[in-house]
């Protein structure tokens, strides 16, 4: 905590409410220090998604303590690999040599986009895979048609009776190269596609992949394993089969979206901040856009942030990397709502992802929507503390930012995301000087240690 000590009403029903899991929050003025980032959730994720195409010990660093890696974690067990996590040293430990199962069960996957990784894999393993439909927020449909097609370029017959997609390799006469074609560059079918195609024979060519940083990290670790891919510009994966792959020590990328959500949250306050191990390539629209509010960036072994105290709304809009990215658009449409002016703010990746704005409006913010992803912000001189409920991962830090900066108290609830996106960033966050206290459902915590 720091010097500005909260002062929480905890009797009757609040106490009951808190108990159930929140964040509660108040401002204590401009956040400043030094910060480490932990490794990307989404990084990792599908990376131990890819130790299913090796026979043996792997070794994973810097893996973040998130809820996600522990169901993660939880699914792989269940398909019978042997893993142990050191939570001190974040290295995680997986031994693939007992993996037996191919079938993903559905309790395993109701709060995880990501268990739909493993099919990829499971495929290039047994030549067949069921695995229940993912999980997770609730961004809108998030179609999985573009996995689906690029499997069945790839010889993959694919059917889903409406709860599972039962997936099967089917007697398949390769061409000399074999073209899988996304019309959008999804990270998912582009990561599902790429881990098959390593053990498959031939060339495949990905045209229209995604390469976003999460992805390069992918295909650094399935290089390490012994596989055979390059790139060719614009956005072409090429990918020579090869008969096996072996076991890796691997170390996860620095996350940029805790970059990003620990850049915002010092810049809504007008504070300063370093973080040494921040991927400046990985974060350059993104810190562009700061700059254009007045923000001081320095990209120098790391990024340096010194905040504004007037600044300036600008607009954006997201995209596939290197574009503005998603995951930072509901923390940045906070930063917007205490700027000067007006900022147009455009949703391009997921048709759902602006359900924090009713949970901003609560707390005093001037956002009108117009259609399902657009939304025009006009800045406020105040926030004020409100209860609030998080409806998705990013939306959570979204409002603990506007906590930070409220007049008043603020309650969080819907922790669960919280949890789901980050590991102890609450916590990073009080170091900084934040006066925020997080409350569990200890119920939830016995489970989750």
């Amino acid at each position: 905590m720091s010097n500005n000590r909260m002062h929480f009403e905890t009797t009757g029903q609040k106490f009951f409410e808190f108990s159930q899991g929140c964040l509660l929050l108040e401002n204590a003025g401009p956040l400043r220090g030094k910060a480490t980032l932990i490794g990307a959730k989404n990084a990792v994720l599908v990376t131990m998604a890819s130790l299913l195409l090796t026979h043996g010990k792997s070794v994973l660093k810097n893996v973040p303590i998130s809820s996600d890696v522990l169901q993660m974690i939880h699914l792989l067990t269940e398909l019978g690999a042997q893993i142990h996590f050191d939570k001190e040293l974040h290295e995680l430990v997986i031994d693939t040599t007992t993996i037996c199962e191919f079938k993903v069960k559905l309790e395993t996957v109701t709060t995880m986009r990501a268990s739909i990784l493993v099919m990829g894999p499971l495929l290039a393993r047994f030549g067949k895979a069921v695995v229940a439909r993912p999980g997770g927020c609730l961004l809108g449909t998030r179609p999985l048609d573009l996995h689906v097609r690029g499997f069945e370029k790839m010889g993959v017959q694919v059917e889903t009776d409406g709860l599972f997609y039962h997936a099967s390799v089917l007697p398949f006469k390769k061409a000399a190269i074999t073209k899988v074609i996304f019309e959008y560059p999804s990270v998912g079918a582009t990561e599902n596609v790429l881990m098959f195609a390593c053990l498959q024979p031939g060339i495949t060519k990905i045209i229209g992949a995604a390469l976003e940083p999460e992805v390069l990290d992918l295909i650094d670790a399935l290089n390490k394993m012994g596989a055979k891919i390059s790139f060719e510009i614009p956005q072409t994966i090429y990918i020579e089969g090869v008969n096996s792959l072996s076991p890796i020590e691997h170390t996860v990328i620095p996350d940029r979206l805790e970059a990003g959500s620990l850049l915002l949250a010092v810049a809504a306050t007008g504070g300063e901040l370093y973080i040494p191990n921040a991927r400046v390539d990985h974060l350059e629209v993104f810190l562009e856009k700061l700059r254009e509010m007045g923000h001081e960036i320095r990209e120098e072994n790391g990024v340096y942030l010194k905040a504004t105290k007037t600044p300036l709304a600008v607009s954006f809009k997201t995209g596939p990397f290197p574009g503005f990215p998603t995951d930072l658009q509901a923390p940045m449409m906070t930063l917007q709502t205490i700027a000067n002016g007006i900022s147009v703010i455009e949703e391009t990746v997921f048709e759902n992802r602006l359900m924090q704005v009713k949970e901003l409006q609560k707390m005093g913010a001037q956002i009108t929507i117009e259609g399902n992803q657009k939304a025009i912000v006009r800045g406020v001189t105040e926030l004020y503390g409100r209860e609030v409920i998080a409806p998705d991962i990013r939306s959570s830090c979204a409002l603990v930012i506007a906590g930070l900066v409220a007049r008043g108290q603020t309650i969080m609830t819907g922790l669960s995301h919280w949890k789901r996106g980050y590991e102890k960033l609450d916590e990073k966050l009080r170091q900084l000087g934040a006066d925020i206290l997080l409350i569990e459902n200890r119920d939830t915590d016995q489970k989750e240690k």
